[in-house]
């Protein structure tokens, strides 16, 4: 039974995929991803059902438009397995919980936000806005209102944190060191995690982001990399793991 839900949850989590990347890739831009219809960007040709089935049709049609026959990019079908995948590793690993609600939004997050801030650089604020009430809504439901109170709290606490960090960063190089959406998006992960493993988020973070900056400085020279997909891979590998504080004091303690 617990293999079938896996299988439902790959197949949920592609079409929820199709749609997330829809937003990341429309909300910058300002455009209707609801009532907006699906179309080629090279011919502008509206998209039927067949043309939008998640992984499939991308492999039926061989990478192309079914109308101007050019190469449409992958971005979607790729997009659209991982979040399969890792809702299914959400159910994996939380079973039919109020954590399971918990690292859907995580995704959610991570694949929208990716799509957005690599291609334009951009955290849209209202992505933000939703999840935090998302974030906060389960809270309430599932410990009470104090614990939602306390989650809004720790959001305020690395809100300033990430804050003081950029006024770091942009006074050691002179520059902005930080986007507004990478400060906002440390709200969203306090509301969920304590302030001291929100911490290690950015630590892991950064520690992810580096190799790459430095690969994509060697090869394009240029020195801007969106940071908010780092931040949130580092969210979703402290949420799923179940990292608390007891093992992160025990790992520096053992350092």
């Amino acid at each position: 039974m617990k293999f079938l839900y896996l299988i439902i949850f790959f197949v949920v989590g592609t079409l929820f995929g199709s749609f997330f990347t829809v937003v990341g890739s429309r909300l910058p831009n300002n455009e209707d991803f609801i009532r907006g219809r699906s179309h080629c960007d090279n011919c502008k040709h509206e998209l039927s059902f067949l043309d939008m089935i998640p992984i499939i049709s991308y492999i039926i049609l061989h990478g192309r438009c079914r109308y101007c026959k050019k190469k449409i990019s992958s971005l979607s079908s790729y997009m659209e397995f991982f979040t399969g995948a890792l809702f299914s590793l959400s159910y994996y690993i939380f079973g039919l919980s109020y954590e399971l609600f918990i690292s859907l939004g995580i995704v959610a997050l991570l694949i929208i936000i990716s799509v957005s801030d690599i291609s334009y650089f951009i955290i849209p604020d209202q992505v933000l806005i939703f999840f935090s009430g998302y974030f906060i809504i389960i809270n309430c439901l599932n410990n009470g209102i104090l614990y939602a109170l306390f989650s809004i709290l720790s959001g305020f606490i690395m809100f300033s944190v990430m804050y003081l960090i950029m006024l770091l960063g942009n006074f050691l190089f002179k520059k902005e060191s930080l986007g507004g959406g990478d400060i906002k998006l440390m709200f969203v992960a306090g509301l969920v995690l304590h302030p001291f493993l929100c911490l290690f988020v950015i630590f892991f973070a950064s520690l992810l982001a580096l190799p790459i900056s430095l690969i994509i400085l060697k090869k394009k020279h240029i020195n801007l990399v969106p940071f908010g997909p780092f931040l949130l891979i580092s969210f979703m590998f402290v949420y799923f793991t179940k990292i608390d504080i007891n093992m992160l004091i025990n790992f520096i303690k053992n350092i």
